[in-house]
C-alpha cells in the first residue's frame, strides 16, 4: 500500500534534487524510525518496495510460539494461522503493518530525524561527486559578492571564488558566466565548501586541454607553466610526435586557438615556447618575445647564466618591472642576467676567465670548440660570425673552404686573420701545457729520488719490533702499527 510517509518523501526528493537510490534510503529510514518510535525497536522490521519503487510496505517479522512473552517479536500459533494458515510453532512469519497505525507523533518524529540525517547523506553524496572533480574546469554563474569573495551558482551547490584567486583584470556582474578551476573541496560544519580559482597554473593547463586537442590527447606535453595572473603567462611545450609542431599546434590556424585562450583569460599575454633539454637553448626560448643573441653558462652548479641581447631588445627581454625575465627564471629554473652586447664587452666573463676559475677549483679544463671561447677574441667579430651561422671553430674553417668567409664583407681581412691567429695560439698553448706537465712530473721524480738518497745517507733506518716497518731514530711511534717506540743508546 502507498503510505503518507512515502508520498511526503517523494515530494521531499523532488525539492532537494537527490538520486532515486538516496530517496529510497530516506523512505526506508523514515519508516524504520517511525516503527522504532512505536514499538521501541526496529530489529524485526522489514521494509519492501514494489510497483516501480512507488509502493512501500512494512512488515513485522515474528516467531510463532506457544505463550507470548514479547508481543513485538512473538505471536501465538492461533493468531499466526490467521495470516498464514499452514504455519507451525517455531516458524517465522511476516505480518504486514499500516504505518498510519504508528500514530501521528511517531511519523512526525521520524520525518524530523530523517530530515537531519538526509542533510548529512546529501553532503556526503555531493562531497564524493565534487571531490572527484578537483582540478577540473566547471562553469557557474555569478550570484553575489561579499568582502571580495564571489559566490558562484554551480547548480547543485554554491562555489566560492576568493579574492586571492581572482585575476586583477576581471570584473563580474550578477548572472555573469564564470569558468573556473575546482581548486579544493572540503566538508565544513555548515555544509560543503567548493573553492574555485582562476589564477592557478593548472587553470591555464585545463584551458589548453579544452582548446588544443593535441594537448588533451598527450601528443603535445606541457613541460611547465609559470604565471603572473592578469599580466603574463609562459608555458614550455614539446611534442611526442616529431611531425607535430608543438608551438604551432597551440597557436592554431591563424592564431584561432591562442586567441580563444587569451579571451578566456581576459586579455592576459601568453608566451608559448619550445622546451629544450639544452639549458642555453631553453633560456633563449624562455626570454621570448625578445631575440637573444647568445647565452653563457656562468655557473652550472648554482644555475647562473648570462643572456646577451641587442640594445633595442633589452627592455623587451627584461619586461615591464622585470616581469618577462622573472617569469623566464621560474620557467627554466635558472638565474638569468640580461646584458646588451656593449655591456657584455665591459664584463670579464671570457672563456679564459672561466678556465682560470676551473683550474682554481681543480676542475678539468674543457676543450675549446666555440669561437666565443677563444682567449682575447673580439666579441664584435664573434657576433658578426654568429649572425652568419658561424659559431664553432670547425664552422669557421668550413666557411673558409666553401668561400662563405671570403664573401663576408662585414669583416676585414685583418679581423679574419686575427681569428686564425687566436686558434693557432690556442693549439700551441694546449701543446705547451701538456709538455710542461710531463716535464714537471719527470723533474719532480728526479728531485724526489735525489732527496731520498740524501736522507737515506743522513738517517739510519731501523725496523719496528712489532710489525717490521721501517722507522728512524727520531720517531716516537710506528707510522704503520702505532706502537710506541723507545731507543736506548750504549756508551762507547
Amino acid at each position: 500500500m502507498a503510505t503518507d510517509v512515502s508520498e511526503a518523501l517523494e515530494q521531499f526528493v523532488q525539492e532537494r534534487n537527490i538520486s532515486e537510490e538516496l530517496a529510497l534510503q530516506i523512505v526506508e529510514n523514515t519508516i524504520l524510525a517511525a516503527y522504532k518510535r512505536k514499538f521501541g525497536s526496529s530489529e524485526n522490521a522489514v521494509v519492501r518496495f514494489d510497483d516501480g519503487n512507488r509502493h512501500v510496505t512494512i512488515f513485522a517479522k515474528k516467531q510463532v510460539v506457544d505463550g507470548v512473552y514479547d508481543p513485538v517479536t512473538e505471536i501465538e500459533l492461533e493468531e499466526a494461522k490467521k495470516f498464514e494458515p499452514e504455519t507451525e510453532e517455531g516458524d517465522e512469519i511476516l505480518i504486514e503493518l499500516d504505518p498510519r497505525d504508528f500514530g501521528r507523533l511517531s511519523v512526525q518524529s521520524a520525518k524530523q530525524t530523517v530530515h537531519q540525517n538526509s542533510r548529512e547523506i546529501r553532503k556526503d553524496s555531493l562531497y564524493s561527486e565534487y571531490k572527484d572533480k578537483e582540478g577540473d574546469i566547471i562553469i557557474g554563474y555569478y550570484q553575489r559578492e561579499r568582502t571580495g569573495t564571489i559566490y558562484v551558482d554551480l547548480g547543485k551547490i554554491e562555489g566560492v571564488l576568493p579574492k586571492k584567486f581572482q585575476s586583477p583584470r576581471e570584473i563580474y556582474h550578477v548572472n555573469d558566466r564564470i569558468k573556473a578551476l575546482i581548486h579544493k573541496v572540503e566538508k565544513t560544519q555548515t555544509g560543503l565548501s567548493v573553492v574555485l580559482s582562476r589564477t592557478h597554473t593548472e587553470f591555464v593547463r585545463a584551458i589548453f586541454e579544452m582548446e588544443v586537442p593535441e594537448v588533451y590527447d598527450k601528443t603535445i606535453e606541457i613541460h611547465k607553466i609559470v604565471r603572473e595572473p592578469g599580466y603574463r603567462t609562459k608555458l614550455a611545450v614539446y611534442s611526442t610526435n616529431k611531425d607535430v609542431d608543438p608551438v604551432g599546434s597551440c597557436v592554431g590556424p591563424k592564431g584561432a586557438r591562442i586567441q580563444a585562450i587569451i579571451r578566456e583569460l581576459e586579455g592576459e599575454k601568453i608566451d608559448i615556447l619550445k622546451y629544450d633539454t639544452n639549458p642555453e637553448a631553453f633560456i633563449k626560448n624562455a626570454l621570448s618575445p625578445a631575440e637573444v643573441k647568445d647565452v653563457y653558462i656562468l655557473d652550472e652548479a648554482t644555475h647562473r647564466a648570462l643572456a646577451i641581447v641587442a640594445e633595442n631588445q633589452l627592455s623587451l627581454a627584461i619586461g615591464k618591472q622585470g616581469l618577462n625575465v622573472r617569469l623566464a627564471n621560474r620557467l627554466v629554473d635558472w638565474n638569468i642576467d640580461v646584458k646588451t652586447v656593449a655591456q657584455f664587452e665591459e664584463m670579464d666573463v671570457s672563456a679564459e676567465t672561466r678556465r682560470a676559475v676551473q683550474r682554481l677549483f681543480g676542475e678539468d679544463e674543457e676543450e675549446i670548440t666555440r669561437l666565443a671561447e677563444l682567449p682575447g677574441v673580439d666579441i664584435t667579430v664573434v657576433n658578426i660570425l654568429l649572425e652568419n651561422g658561424i659559431d664553432l671553430i670547425e664552422d669557421f674553417f668550413a666557411a673558409e673552404e666553401d668561400g662563405r668567409l671570403t664573401a663576408l664583407d662585414a669583416l676585414t681581412a685583418e679581423q679574419k686573420e686575427s681569428i686564425h691567429t687566436l686558434i693557432a695560439e690556442c693549439e700551441v698553448d694546449e701543446t705547451t701545457e701538456e709538455g710542461s706537465e710531463e716535464s714537471e712530473e719527470s723533474s719532480a721524480g728526479i728531485v724526489e729520488e735525489g732527496e731520498a738518497e740524501k736522507e737515506s745517507e743522513e738517517e739510519e733506518v731501523y725496523e719496528c719490533p712489532e710489525c717490521g716497518a721501517a722507522i728512524t731514530i727520531d720517531m716516537s711511534r710506528c707510522p704503520n702499527c702505532g706502537v710506541e717506540l723507545s731507543f736506548e743508546y750504549e756508551e762507547e
